[in-house]
């Protein structure tokens, strides 16, 4: 079957400045594939001419098998759309504003009833329907244009920062319908974000754009591992002989000591840890705590880019993200 998004060379260029600079890419249908990028690396760009908005410089483009120059209309056709900013009427109840939509993507009458009731259902809104926007909760605005994105059946939805502005609990409310919908309708879902374990846990493969080039793609897991495993930081007044200890058994090639702490690199410490606990308690080395640091997404943002994503939040007005950069162990 072939790829639901193919792009080959596309580039955009806006006067001197090159947004997108011969992007080549598949996106596989069914796939949640997330695109990260420091603000003005291209993201945007890439989404408005994936969706028609906007045309390319140079460089081809398929939506659906449809080219985003010739075959525009049957490009839009295939797609939802669900913009970063609000774009639903607060002055409409939530069943206008669909039924609205479904007369601007010509639904058929006969089916524009079947078709929003779905909706409805499928984002858990149909006891909200006749109210108006006004009374909505943010979670409950961002799933109306969710449901309003999927009215005309799209092969493929595109979500612009679906869950900016979303108290925690509302994320999370959002990440769920999100995998509902990859797993019920078979959709493949472009997704981009500021938030890295929004990109962690939903996406199948992640897209880190800068300077309109791609400069890592795989899975969030295999991105994570690339960057050299795990960290283990033991606290101990032992340390040269917990570290002359790590050395005979061979725990790890790479241990350090420096001032009381012993570093550890391992490949994965949920496996190495409780070897490294028989041999300590084996040894009686005191030990006053221990640290596990895994990469994150954060972190690879910052290998491939040279910028710390939460840094860009900041200047992006997203807001601040709470990452947890050391876990202690008791």
């Amino acid at each position: 079957m072939p790829p639901i998004i193919q792009t080959c060379n596309l580039t955009r260029r806006f006067g001197s400045n090159t947004a997108v600079d011969n992007l080549s890419l598949t996106i596989e249908r069914g796939e949640v594939f997330g695109i990260l990028g420091p603000n003005g690396a291209g993201k945007s760009t890439l989404l408005s001419m994936l969706c028609t908005i906007l045309k390319p410089t140079s460089g081809t483009a398929t939506v659906n098998g449809f080219d985003i120059l010739r075959q525009h209309h049957e490009v839009r056709k295939s797609i939802g759309i669900v913009f970063q900013d609000p774009s639903v009427d607060a002055d409409m109840t939530g069943l206008e504003n669909l039924q609205m939509h479904a007369d601007l993507y010509n639904v058929p009458v006969s089916e524009v009833d079947t078709r929003i009731k779905s909706v409805l259902a499928l984002v858990q809104l149909e006891d909200r329907a006749g109210d108006f926007l006004s009374t909505y909760s943010g979670g409950m605005r961002r799933r109306l244009e969710i449901a309003r994105g999927l009215l005309h059946y799209p092969k493929v939805l595109f979500l612009d920062e679906p869950t900016i502005g979303l108290d925690p609990q509302s994320r999370e409310h959002m990440w769920d319908h999100i995998r509902m919908l990859k797993k019920r309708e078979d959709m493949t879902i472009i997704l981009t974000t500021h938030y890295m374990e929004e990109a962690d846990r939903l996406c199948d493969r992640v897209a880190i754009i800068d300077h309109g080039k791609i400069v890592a793609l795989d899975q969030p897991s295999v991105l994570k591992n690339g960057l050299g495993g795990d960290t283990i930081i033991l606290g101990t007044k032992d340390g040269q002989a917990l570290y002359d200890l790590f050395l005979k058994t061979k725990v790890s090639d790479n241990v350090q000591v420096h001032n009381g702490e012993v570093r550890v690199m391992v490949a994965s410490a949920n496996i190495i840890l409780p070897r490294i606990m028989e041999q300590v308690s084996a040894a009686r080395i005191h030990i006053e705590y221990i640290y596990l640091n895994h990469p994150d997404m954060n972190d690879v943002f910052i290998h491939y880019t040279g910028k710390d994503l939460r840094h860009e939040q900041a200047h992006g007005h997203i807001g601040k993200m709470a990452m947890m950069r050391r876990r202690r162990v008791r």
